[in-house]
């Protein structure tokens, strides 16, 4: 069984890295998860000596799993102090990871980004399920190709649907379809807690959650009660949706949930005639942004044809590996999540 002395004593090879930065490691069977608070000007200087760490770490025999992750710096006086491994208690006993899919805006292709993640772990032979949390704009129900189904009961619990080897949950699956959802605060608060604690959702390597776009009420309560394993912010490349995107990944920092990385999304529009491509949003600001926040950056998706329509038919593009580059794209980030 690895210890914090275990890991610090393999963090002290790794060459340049200051002992004071380490602020927290959480170890988790074979995984661990080891937090470094910089000052956020250095966070892109520090990124090689991240990387570093996160080598060193895997070469512990017992060691399957290591992320080392960036923090902003809090304001301290003297050598921070390691946080000792505090895990609180799992809602979800069978889940072993639980990842959030977030912007801090409407409108950059969230849910899209969530669904293909989670067909392309599906097809990596990872356990998955897909929470639609978005209580007022669900879209999961259309995109996995199940809006005309309805969920089970049995004892006492909703049994999620399936499609392409997922479990899958939405608020859609209960409400009228097309029908507005006019609810206050707590009874969205209240349907956010069934759909993680009411569903029989099993045994998953992965659950990943579709956050509502922004930064209120229903993304608190996810990010405080779901213990998440860490988030992925999306963003399309433009300043304004960048500062958005900012705001999303200081919120989830705020209460201690890890960044896994950041999505540049509609990174550029690839035309399906002639492949002409046209960078109309701009392109690269969040890769840029990442490196700024000392973050991982998974990775660029393209604003295609082929994305859309397959999202419209209920067959996202992750489905068709190894025949649509696209696809590709997909499974190359799901990758670097590291899922065990």
């Amino acid at each position: 069984m690895l210890t914090q002395e275990d890991i610090l004593t393999q963090l002290e090879k790794v060459e340049d890295l200051d002992p004071a930065l380490i602020t927290s490691i959480r170890i988790k069977e074979t995984s661990v998860l080891v937090i470094l608070e910089v000052p956020s000007e250095h966070a892109a200087t520090l990124e090689p000596i991240r990387q570093q760490a996160e080598e060193k770490l895997l070469e512990l025999e017992s060691l399957k799993k290591a992320n080392v992750l960036l923090t902003a710096q809090k304001a301290v006086s003297g050598k921070a102090e390691i946080q000792p491994e505090q895990e609180k208690p799992s809602v979800l006993p069978g889940v072993k990871e639980v990842i959030a899919v977030a912007s801090g805006k409407g409108g950059v292709g969230k849910s899209t980004i969530a669904v293909n993640l989670a067909v392309s772990l599906a097809q990596q032979g990872k356990k998955v399920g897909l929470l639609d949390a978005d209580i007022y704009g669900p879209s999961l129900p259309l995109m996995t190709g199940l809006e005309n189904e309805r969920p089970g009961f049995a004892g006492g619990m909703i049994e999620p649907l399936e499609a392409y080897g997922m479990k899958v949950m939405s608020i859609g699956f209960l409400v009228d379809n097309g029908g507005p959802l006019v609810w206050r605060g707590a009874l969205v608060h209240k349907a956010l807690s069934q759909m993680l604690t009411d569903v029989n959702w099993g045994s998953l390597d992965v659950l990943i959650i579709d956050m509502p776009p922004g930064t209120g009420d229903a993304q608190l309560t996810l990010a405080q009660n779901a213990n998440l394993t860490g988030a992925v912010i999306v963003s399309t490349p433009q300043d304004i949706a960048l500062i958005d995107a900012r705001k999303g990944l200081e919120m989830f920092r705020k209460v201690d949930v890890p960044i896994l990385g950041i999505i540049e999304n509609m990174s550029y529009f690839e035309c399906p005639h002639c492949n002409k491509r046209s960078e109309i949003f701009g392109h690269g600001g969040a890769e840029e942004e990442a490196k700024t926040l000392g973050v991982p950056f998974l990775g660029s998706v393209p604003l295609h044809l082929s994305i859309r329509v397959t999202g419209d038919k209920g067959e996202p593009v992750a489905t068709q590996e190894n025949e649509n580059p696209y696809a590709d794209i997909f499974s190359d980030m799901a990758g670097k999540l590291k899922i065990s």
